[in-house]
Order: structure tokens, then sequence, then C-alpha cells
């Protein structure tokens, strides 16, 4: 007996370790071309900490702080850490089960059932049966050969997926930190702005006086106080709604560490310059995308956990194979339990074959081949977002920077004009409204300056996004992240 089961099993554990059925994954193409986004353009990688580029150590501790504290961020780790725990489970599948087991049973057996088929044969007419006990003590295992790969696809699958959420993780990571960047770059910009309208509002006030001191002598009439003092008024106006602004940019970058509206507003105080980064932005190699982004990489792992499903629903079409055994103790004495003569087993191989399920193999395999269509179309559209996202980030820094250098310029002459406007009021050679026409005129061109430098800061930063870096040096720790 033992010589029949033993080659057996030696043959059924060799079969185990078959290839498994069911597609293989491969690496689908990205489409992307191997050159630079632009042609001429530097294609250096972008730098894993490129908020150091901006040169502001308030933006940097931020950063720091955000990837550490963001709540978005720690649901990501919980994620992937939920991922590592269910792929544990399905892997468990792999090796054999084993459970302990000990009772005792009190047992009547009925006159009236199964013994009364045997009445008339005892003395007396009837078969009487006492109340026994049965005491136990024994284990039971069990192990799916996993010939077919079923369980190999299913392990497949879920360590795909545990790369989905880890990359999942450094895409929001990788978001919340541009998203803390744009916000201190426009929280700076605005800063900026009510610093040139705070400026142009002491301008206004001299205005205001040259033209009274002009009225006082008889030179002008009243005419030109009044104006003065309504383009004073108007320049005020605009104060709040930029401080409005501030307000809400101070507590959305709150917000994004974890803290109350308010909290960074000592901190983050007033700025009266623009936020730029001083180190040029590279452009990167188009076909290295793929393998920087995270979104893209989170894509192809989720076509390759799709591609190992269905090979678990091929899987399922064939016979399962299971060796069962149990073992143990048996008596109706306790005092005769642990002894050799109680020692009770069985051993063997089971088979389940697929006979009829109503359809149900057929269409999970079609389900299955549907679900890996769509991942990899998924995975396809992702990589043409994430080119579409580059070049619209390149064109926009680009022509952003040909604004800025035109606003600068006009900014100089804005204000040349504006002094000369002023000093041939002073000498009455001139008309107030031409005083009046070069200050709003100034001023117009100051506050699109400010923006403009704003934007250039924020157009920095979503190149660097949508090239995908900032990830791969930045990771808080996971035991961090998963305290509450």
């Amino acid at each position: 007996m033992r010589r029949t089961i033993l080659p057996a099993f030696g043959l059924l554990a060799a079969l185990a370790g078959c290839n498994a059925v069911g597609p293989d994954f491969v690496p689908p193409a990205s489409g992307l071309p191997d050159g630079a986004f632009v042609a001429g353009a530097r294609t250096s990688a972008p730098d894993p900490q490129w908020w150091a580029s901006f040169r502001d150590p308030t933006l940097t501790a931020l950063v720091r702080e955000v990837a550490e504290s963001n709540l978005d961020v720690r649901t990501a780790t919980l994620r992937v850490a939920e991922s590592r725990f269910e792929r544990g489970v399905t892997a468990s599948a792999e090796m054999p089960s084993l459970n302990g087991d000990a009772k005792v049973t009190r047992e009547q057996y009925s006159k009236n059932g199964i013994l009364s088929l045997f009445n008339g044969l005892a003395p007396g007419g009837s078969v009487n049966v006492p109340p026994i006990s049965d005491h136990f003590v024994g284990f039971d295992a069990s192990w799916e050969l996993d010939i077919w790969g079923r369980v190999r696809r299913s392990v497949e699958s879920a360590d795909a997926q545990v790369q989905v959420t880890e990359d999942q993780r450094r895409d929001a990571l990788l978001s919340v930190m541009a998203e803390t960047a744009r916000d201190y770059i426009e929280l700076r910009g605005v800063q900026v702005q009510v610093g040139v309208l705070n400026d142009n509002v002491q301008v206004a006030e001299s205005v205001l006086k040259l033209a009274d001191e002009r009225q006082a002598k008889g030179m002008q009439s009243a005419l030109d106080t009044e104006n003065a003092r309504a383009q004073l008024e108007a320049d005020r106006a605009q104060i709040p709604p930029l401080q409005q602004q501030e307000s809400e940019l101070v507590n959305a970058l709150s917000f994004l560490t974890d803290q109350p509206p308010g909290a960074l507003r000592a901190r983050l105080g007033e700025r009266r310059k623009s936020l730029l980064a001083l180190a040029s932005a590279p452009t990167g190699v188009a076909s290295d995308l793929a393998r920087r982004r995270p979104d893209i990489r989170a894509a192809e792992a989720q076509l390759h956990a799709a591609t190992a499903q269905t090979g678990v629903a091929v899987a399922d079409f064939y016979p399962r194979v299971t060796l069962s055994g149990q073992g143990g103790l048996d008596s109706l004495n306790p005092n005769t339990l642990f002894r050799t003569s109680s020692l009770q087993w069985n051993v063997g191989p089971s088979i389940s074959v697929p006979i009829f399920e109503g359809g149900r193999l057929k269409n999970t395999l079609e389900l299955r081949e549907a679900q890996q269509q769509e991942a990899l179309i998924s995975y396809r559209k992702t990589v043409l977002r994430a080119w579409h996202d580059v070049v619209n980030a390149l064109v926009a820094l680009r022509l952003e920077k040909v604004r800025h250098t035109r606003l600068s310029e006009q900014v100089l002459h804005a204000r040349k004009a504006a002094d000369i406007a002023r000093d041939r009021y002073r000498d009455g050679v001139t008309e107030f409204i031409n005083v009046l026409d070069a200050e709003r005129t100034r001023l117009s061109a100051e506050q699109q300056q400010a923006q403009s430098a704003a934007t250039l800061g924020v157009d920095q930063v979503q190149l660097y996004k949508a090239l995908g870096g900032g990830w791969e040096a930045s990771f808080p720790a996971e035991q961090a992240a998963l305290q509450p």
C-alpha cells in the first residue's frame, strides 16, 4: 500500500511545479518616442527633489511636512499595507492547511431509530444501548496541488496589485507635493501683488498731495483733486480681494499639512519677492516617462494583474487535485485514549472535475478577458495623457517666459512714463489726466508682472509633476504614516 501511495504523491507534486495555464504577461509598448519631447531641448532627468531648485527653506519644509502628515498620503500608505496583507492571504493557498481537533461527545442512540431494525435478535426482544462518550484528539490536513497554476496566477495577480497600490501611493505623494508648491507659489504671488498695490497707494497719495498743492495755489481746479482721490480709493479697493485669496491659500496649505485653518498664518507671513526656480527645468527623454511616472507604472501593474486573473479563469476549467489526510486518537474510554491501539488515520488524493457550471466558468473567463482589454486601453490612455501633460507644460512654460520678459520691459517703460508725467504736471506743462493714465498703466503692468511671475513658477511645478519626478527619494517613513 505504502509503495503505491508514495510514488503517486511524488508524481502529483511534480505536476504541481508545471507551467501555469493562461497568458503570460508581456509589458506593453508605451508608444512614446525615443528622443526628447522638444527637438534640441536639454534631456536630463528631473531632480527627485525638484522643490529645492526654488531655494526657499519654507517651501522645502512644507513639502517634507506634507510627505509625512498629509491625509491622502497616509490613506495611500494604508492601502499599500492592505494589499500586502491580501497578497499574504492569497499566497497561503500555496501551503498545506493543518487544523488541530479535540472533542468529547456524549451520545444516546434512539431505540426507535436504526436500532429498532435489530429488535427480536437480542435477548428480551429489543436492543438497548446505553449512552456512550467518545473522546478524540487529532488533526486534519489538506493541500491543493497547483498543477495548472491557478494559485500561482492568483499570487501573481496579488503581487501586481501590491505594485499598483505602491505606485498609487507614489502618485498621491507627487500630487500633494506639487499642490503644496503650487499653492505656496500662488500665495507668494498674491502677497507680491498686495505689496504692489500698497506701493501704488503711496504713489497715489503723493499725487493727491501734489494736486491739493496746485489747487491751493489756484493753478488747477478741484477736478484734478477729486480725480486723484478717486484713483487712490480705486487702488485701495483692489487690496481686500487679494487678502481673501491670501487667506484661502494659507488655509489650503494648512489643510495639506493636516492642520486647522490659519495654523500657518504667522509662519508664512508677508513676502515682497516672487518665487522662481533658479535651475532651468529639464525636459527629459520621452521614452523614460513610462518608467518615471507613477500613474503609468500603476496602469501597467493593473494590466499585469488583469492578465494573471485571466490565467486563474483558465485554470478553473481544469480538475483540482487535493491531498487530504486525518489522524488522531479515538476512544470511548478516556483512560485508553493515548494508547497506540487508539490511533486512526486516513490519507489520499481527491480530484474535483467541473462538469456543469451553468456557464459560470465560460462567462468568468470572458469577463476576465474583457477586463484585461480594458486595462490595456487604460494603460494606453494613461501614457497618452502623460505625453500631452508634458508637451502642454513645456509649451506653457516657454510662452510664459516670453510673456514675463515682455511684461518686465513694459514695467520699466511704464515707470519712466509715470515719472515723466508727474514731473510735467508739477511744471504745469501737461494735464492731470495724463498723470492718471500713466499711473494706471504702471499699476496694471506691475500687477501683470507679479501674476506672470507666479504663473511661471506654477508652470515649472507642473512640468516637474508631468515628468514624474519627486517621489524616488521622498517617501515618508511608513510606520509614521500608519500611525493614527
